[in-house]
Formats: structure tokens, sequence, C-alpha cells
């Protein structure tokens, strides 16, 4: 699978998020960044450390104008119990179809203790206000994903 290409429209979505309310990635345009960020499955360790460290730096992404979107194949009532498990303060939404991975090019093959399987590949996208996407993490590291995305922010996506 490929992603789509830094420069154009990110793909649009419409999910449902852990409250079970529809959010639509137009809806952000023209108002702010956007960090769309998919992971393999709400409450696992890896997982856990990449959300909580996201949410402990709400003030400095709002001082950076960046919402957070967090998409997994999860349905919305285990995203609301790691909403509220961590006290997550940004959306967390379901693509439990994973449509949407596939459209940006996240839902692959997998191999994890000798096993094969589909799943998602853990990425990152930042889209700018204008709803282009300017920058892919497709190497990321958990515990050091929320400075990766500040230094981005800094630098001026």
């Amino acid at each position: 699978m490929s992603h789509p290409k830094i420069g154009n429209l990110a793909p649009v979505f419409s999910l449902l998020d852990q409250n079970g309310d529809k959010v639509n990635l137009k809806e952000f345009r023209g108002k702010h960044n956007v960090l769309v960020y998919f992971y393999p499955k709400a409450m696992t360790p890896g997982c856990t450390v990449q959300a909580c460290s996201l949410r402990d730096e709400k003030a400095e992404l709002k001082k950076l104008d960046t919402v957070v979107l967090a998409i997994s194949p999860d349905p919305v009532a285990r995203l609301k119990k790691f909403a509220e498990r961590d006290a997550l303060n940004f959306t967390l939404l379901s693509d439990e179809d994973h449509a949407i991975a596939e459209k940006y090019g996240v839902w692959d093959l997998k191999k994890f203790m000798g096993r094969e399987f589909m799943g998602i590949v853990r990425t990152s996208f930042l889209i700018n206000k204008e709803g282009r996407l300017v920058h892919i993490m497709d190497k990321v590291k958990t515990k050091t994903h929320h400075e990766d995305v500040l230094a981005l922010l800094r630098d001026g996506i």
C-alpha cells in the first residue's frame, strides 16, 4: 500500500469518536493543523505510552494550533474505555472496517512472534490548515512520538 502524496489534500473521512459522535476531517480545514495518527489497538502498552504522551502535551499542541485525531480499528466502546482509563483529552476515532487505514496506506501485512496478519502500521500524518498533507511519519517510536511531532510543528509544517 502507498501513502497519499505530500502536498495533496489529505483524504477526507468521517468516523465515530469515543462518544459515538461523527467527526469529519473537513471540519478542521481553515481552522487548525491536524495530527492524524493511526495506532494498532487501544489499551495496549505501546499505544498507551503514545497516547498519554500526546495527552500531556495538550497545551503545547494548542499553542501550535494543532488538534489530534487518533484512529484505530477498535469499536467505539473500547475507545471510550481507553479515553476514560487514561484521561485522554483528544479525539479517538473508530475505523472498524479499516477503510480509512486503507485510504491512508497503513493497513498492511504485519509479522509478530512468527505470525503474519493484516493490521495497522503505526503511522502519523501532519495536515496543515488548508487540509494539505505536509508530513508523514512512518517510523513512529511510541516513546518519542510527541517530541517528534512537536519538533515538526515548531519548524513550521
